[in-house]
């Protein structure tokens, strides 16, 4: 066969893929999270074997927001390489599916193979044989997702437990131009040359990547979750100081804090999900189109309200307004954009708990007309006049002696991030019970 000749019979292939996926697309990406529907694109039962019981609660297990396009990829995307993502459950179940975004593709990303496996061991890119599935889009196992666009899978049955790593590999034989990637991850992934979607070994997966790429969400049909707590935040909710691999985002705390108290008391059965972006602005937003690092109003439809079976929001941002304008901000600008967001919750009928602003003393970008805002920012939460209920960050990290400047053992060493130590302060401050209930009448 000749390379044109070959080049023609790929297009033709792919072509098919096209006209099948542009069918399945409509409906993939929607869920009302009550676990009912188990073929996402049609509400039948799926033809895929693996399609669970519907027993359960669909709750988040765990997510990441889509953040901008990878740097160099502009040309192929990731054509004709496998990408073995690694993630960390928030919540065990018996069934699981993702979504794959291509928010940020400027052509429709080809998908012809996805799997998802337990990892073996943590941070490894080898899986437990017996945990590898191949994902189902609609009846399908390729899927096109449009430019800008995302794709739900179809649920497949497989036991999920809670605290372990999990493979969520994808594979695409075309260019498809810039990938949509999460660049924080603070967690290894992989990635191979070749189709080696359903490689129970490691051996293949030589590339290592400190991204998420693609995937922005793993449901799990839990059999202990009863809903989903989701965070929005900026680089300390991403947290891009804690130690790479080992979980220990203050998300990360909150949810092992979750799991060990639910059940007491009125502490709620409650996943944990972080839609985190370093640098991230409740008002302002990057450039491009669409924006990387979209603003927190922007996003707040798509990464919170969107996600699966939310019960709760947590908000942590402010801090980037602050800091990276460079003329003093109105702290009015601040809370009323934080105002805004809550309205749209409460919409939803969903509470809303928000943090106040930790201390950056120290820090390049501190300067007394910056922290002014800070404080008044802070009274107005703390005076009950944004958020149904507070978790006080800054008074739970800052040095006693100077409450300006984190506590020098919660401190990264950059005088605004903190230390493993100080994330773990940070979940250890939520009063757990004011996770449970609905949002009030009027704030």
């Amino acid at each position: 066969m000749t390379k044109r000749h070959g080049y023609a019979l790929l297009a033709a292939v792919l072509a098919v893929v096209v006209v099948l996926s542009a069918a399945i697309y409509v409906g993939v990406a929607a869920d009302d999270g009550s676990g009912a529907r188990t073929d996402v694109a049609s509400g039948r039962t799926s033809h895929n074997a693996a399609a669970p019981a519907s027993t359960g609660t669909w709750v988040g297990a765990w997510s990441a927001s889509p953040a901008g396009a990878e740097p160099g990829t502009e040309p192929r995307g990731l054509a004709g390489r496998s990408v073995r993502n690694v993630v960390h459950t928030a919540a065990g179940g018996t069934s699981a599916r993702i979504t794959l975004s291509n928010l940020y593709g400027q052509q429709p990303l080809v998908i012809t193979h996805a799997t998802i496996a337990v990892a073996a061991t943590a941070n490894n890119a080898a899986a437990t044989a017996d945990t590898m599935r191949r994902l189902t889009f609609g009846g399908a196992t390729a899927v096109v997702v449009p430019a800008g666009g995302q794709v739900m899978s179809d649920a497949v049955r497989v036991r999920i437990p809670r605290g372990v790593d999990v493979l969520v590999t994808t594979y695409s034989p075309s260019p498809s131009g810039p990938v949509t990637y999460h660049p924080r991850a603070q967690q290894i992934s992989y990635v191979a040359e070749g189709d080696r979607t359903e490689d129970v070994s490691s051996s293949s997966y030589t590339e290592q990547s400190p991204y998420w790429r693609y995937l922005t969400a793993l449901d799990v049909l839990s059999d202990e979750a009863t809903g989903t707590v989701v965070v929005l935040g900026d680089s300390l909710t991403d947290g891009i100081t804690s130690t790479v691999g080992a979980n220990r985002r203050w998300t990360d705390v909150l949810s092992d804090r979750l799991r060990a108290s639910a059940g007491s008391g009125e502490t709620p059965r409650y996943s944990v999900v972080n839609q985190g972006i370093s640098g991230n602005q409740i008002l302002a937003a990057g450039f491009g189109r669409p924006a990387d690092n979209p603003s927190g109003l922007s996003r707040f439809g798509r990464d919170v309200l969107d996600r699966t079976n939310v019960k709760a929001v947590v908000i942590d941002l402010g801090v980037n307004d602050i800091l990276r304008n460079p003329e003093p901000v109105d702290p009015r600008t601040v809370t009323d954009g934080l105002r805004t967001l809550v309205r749209q919750a409460h919409a939803r009928g969903l509470r809303v708990i928000g943090a106040t602003l930790m201390p950056f003393q120290g820090h390049r970008g501190s300067t007394e007309a910056r922290e002014a805002v800070r404080q008044a920012v802070n009274a107005e939460i703390r005076a009950g006049k944004v958020y149904d209920a507070v978790v006080d960050f800054d008074a739970a990290l800052r040095d006693p002696y100077n409450p300006r400047r984190l506590r020098a053992d919660y401190d990264s060493g950059d005088h605004l991030h903190p230390s493993d130590k100080g994330f773990r302060r940070m979940a250890d401050a939520f009063d757990l019970k004011e996770l449970k209930g609905s949002a009030p009448a009027e704030l």
